[in-house]
């Protein structure tokens, strides 16, 4: 009986000992592969932003950027990295601008404005590209269809031309006796010409007349201001286009000079000084860009995510601009603001 049992207690034992040498080998080559886990470097995403500035208002729309992108796990420095070139409303940097960031081999670039985001469409085909703003994107060519944008570029586009209507509806309201508005828009903004156009109609309802004026460079401000004040305009719309945003103090400051009623695009002209605006929350744009951003890392490509209008709007008045140009916001204008500046 006992030379019966005794092979197969040997077998035991031994297999014992194969099984604890294949645990320990085991247990060796997945620490082994852990630690050289740890020691490769993880892919850090490298997102480029290509825009007009990053100081005043812009940056606190970047702000809101970066601390969205941070809420969604990516640290600057440790795991994601962003590359900034800005044109400073000199537009005619952009085409190198881009090309640089297009050198730099993007994960994805972020735009801000009409001008920004048609250089990146023309400079690459393959990097994804995520629009913060821009004007109508599907009037400008940027994309084909909010809901299918076919190709590189998503993200988030203004609603177009009715949003003037809209800015000259509240301007008549603040200023009753409104005849005549200065229309100043730049050609270096591809939409721009058509929202003028396109605000006629809503022009003649409120029979408020406008003048068309363009404005190709800064060297054409205080011209600009000069053809207004000789038409008789007693008011005046700003179009959209980095032109005007890199130079909205020297606006500002000649629409009070020659007492001139303005409604501009955003409110970071009137936190600079300037009457009224009526425009989208560009903060909570900047936040859904960084949203779209991170779908784009995760691999989700451009061309299957649809381009977003803005959802949230602001009307925001400063009083103490009215007050230097001899303005009374009327109380019913006033209660309608999502925010006054006294």
């Amino acid at each position: 009986m006992i030379k019966t049992l005794r092979p197969a207690f040997l077998s035991f034992r031994s297999d014992n000992r194969k099984f604890a040498r294949i645990v320990v080998f085991v247990t060796i080559f997945a620490f082994g592969a852990a630690v050289a886990e740890a020691q490769q470097p993880k892919k850090v995403a490298r997102i480029c932003y290509l825009g007009n500035t990053e100081s005043g208002p812009a940056a606190i729309y970047m702000r809101m950027f970066r601390e969205r992108l941070r809420g969604l796990g990516y640290v600057e420095g440790q795991n994601s990295t962003i590359e900034s070139r800005l044109y400073e409303g000199k537009l005619e940097r952009l085409p190198d601008l881009t090309a640089e960031l297009v050198r730099l081999n993007c994960d994805v670039i972020l735009t801000t404005g009409t001008e920004a985001v048609e250089a990146a469409k023309n400079a690459t085909k393959t990097i994804p590209v995520v629009m913060a703003f821009s004007d109508d994107a599907v009037k400008s060519g940027v994309v084909a269809d909010l809901a299918r944008p076919g190709g590189n570029i998503t993200g988030m586009t203004n609603i177009g031309a009715d949003i003037y209507g809209k800015r000259l509806e509240l301007l008549k309201e603040t200023v009753p006796k409104l005849s005549r508005v200065a229309f100043f828009w730049s050609p270096t903004n591809s939409t721009a010409a058509r929202n003028v156009k396109e605000t006629e109609p809503v022009a003649r309802y409120l029979k408020v007349e406008i003048q068309s004026i363009e404005v190709k460079g800064p060297d054409d401000i205080d011209g600009a201001f000069k053809a207004a004040i000789k038409a008789r305009a007693n008011g005046l719309l700003l179009a959209g286009g980095g032109l005007f945003a890199f130079n909205e103090k020297r606006i500002i400051d000649l629409a009070a000079k020659n007492q001139l009623p303005a409604m501009y695009i955003a409110d970071r002209f009137v936190e600079a000084g300037g009457l009224m605006s009526y425009g989208e929350d560009r903060s909570e744009m900047f936040r859904r860009a960084a949203e779209i951003v991170d779908k784009i890392l995760k691999g989700t490509k451009p061309a299957d995510i649809p381009v977003e209008r803005p959802k949230k709007f602001d009307f925001v008045i400063n009083l103490k601009a009215a007050k230097q140009i001899g303005l009374t916001v009327p109380p019913n204008v006033l209660v309608r603001a999502t925010r006054v500046i006294r």
